[in-house]
């Protein structure tokens, strides 16, 4: 069931959810949490898409919150706000409400939020693109006790990676990371096998996705062994190759579906590991809404601590040696003493250019 209003605001919403569970025959409320989402237009149906299939775990209420852009000066200084209210079938197992706002109310979203969250529920906000750079100082993301980003949406990871590093509050999270929970599950699962130590541990992947980066500072963080970062064409996160004094451990996956494990001494052993939708990994998401100190601890590990990734890159490269030589070079100054010695000799000097007829040619 759908109900489209027009120029509305909190209270017609509300009335609007009352009347559409009395029509469907389920007056009471059976949701567990409130999920924000927070998109354009063009990413909208795809980030709705994935909360309807993650709803059929987790039952709650979805808000999609988009800021449409107003073309002339009357649209940017009016406000308007249109809904969408969705229940029963069209809202999976819990209720939708896709929120378009017009005009300066685009700045005050939280103030339209707030009134529709869901009485002593925790509240998830979710950005599928473009998420904040400080999601807990954002005014939707100070509502919520989950914060859900996605740095692979960015046109820079590594800048916005270690941008979340310096501004990370507990209950941020990306999906950057979730994405990597079988993989971490997979190799701590090896290592519990052998007694061996890790000496040194590539991990290899394509370029731009951070989850290869969240994975090698995890393994750097928690092993405390040197950690390099190679490339290769995908897709996505490919191979992790540990080196042990009992041999090597490979986890290779070069085709996104199914990986081969390899121990030093033991057959290979074919693994699962198919790379996983946005459903999913929402779903995973709100299995749990404490913090997260595992990812806390590293993404505050740092992308230009591991060997072989394109931050390490950026700073050992020529032109940055050059800048930081050029900025170091001392600056020869000269002593007292000899400021007292070659003070006579430029008072002659001043003294003849004077006397001179030619001053210019005294100068020289």
């Amino acid at each position: 069931m759908k109900i489209d209003l027009t120029d509305t605001n909190a209270g017609k919403i509300n009335k609007a959810l009352v009347e559409g569970r009395r029509a469907i025959g389920t007056p009471a409320v059976g949701m567990v949490l409130t999920l924000v989402i927070v998109t354009d237009e063009e990413n909208a149906y795809d980030a709705l898409k994935a909360a309807g299939d993650a709803s059929r775990e987790h039952p709650s209420r979805t808000l999609v919150v988009i800021r449409r852009v107003s073309r002339t000066l009357r649209d940017r200084t009016s406000s308007r706000l249109d809904a969408e209210v969705r229940v029963g079938t069209d809202a999976g197992t819990g209720e939708t409400v896709v929120l378009r706002l017009y005009g300066e109310v685009c700045d005050h979203a939280q103030s339209v939020v707030l009134p529709l969250l869901l009485p002593d529920a925790p509240v998830v906000v979710w950005w599928p693109v473009n998420g904040p750079l400080d999601p807990a100082r954002d005014p939707l993301g100070a509502l919520a006790q989950r914060r859900v980003t996605d740095t692979y949406a960015c046109e820079d990871p590594l800048r916005e990676l270690a941008a979340r590093a310096e501004a990370y509050s507990p209950g941020d999270t990306d999906l950057a990371w979730t994405r990597i929970t079988p993989w971490r599950s997979m190799l701590a699962a090896a290592l519990d096998q052998v007694t061996c130590e890790v000496r040194s541990v590539e991990v290899e992947g394509e370029e731009f996705n951070p989850s290869c980066e969240l994975l090698a500072m995890w393994l750097a963080d928690r092993l405390d062994v040197p950690v390099k970062r190679s490339l290769s064409a995908g897709p996505g996160l490919t191979a992790v190759r540990l080196d042990t004094t009992c041999g090597p451990i490979k986890l290779d996956r070069a085709d996104g579906r199914l990986a081969t494990l390899s121990i030093q001494g033991q057959p290979e052993r074919a693994v699962a590991l198919k790379r996983r939708e946005t459903a999913e990994l929402i779903a995973e998401e709100l299995r749990r809404l404490d913090p997260d100190d595992t990812y806390a601890s590293a993404l505050r590990y740092g992308v230009s601590r591991l060997g072989g990734s394109a931050a390490a890159d950026r700073q050992d490269s020529p032109a940055a040696a050059q800048d930081t030589e050029s900025a170091e070079e001392p600056v020869a100054v000269a002593t007292p003493e000899e400021e007292a010695v070659k003070a006579p000799a430029r008072r002659a000097a001043a003294k003849t250019a004077r006397k001179s007829p030619n001053r210019k040619a005294a100068a020289k």
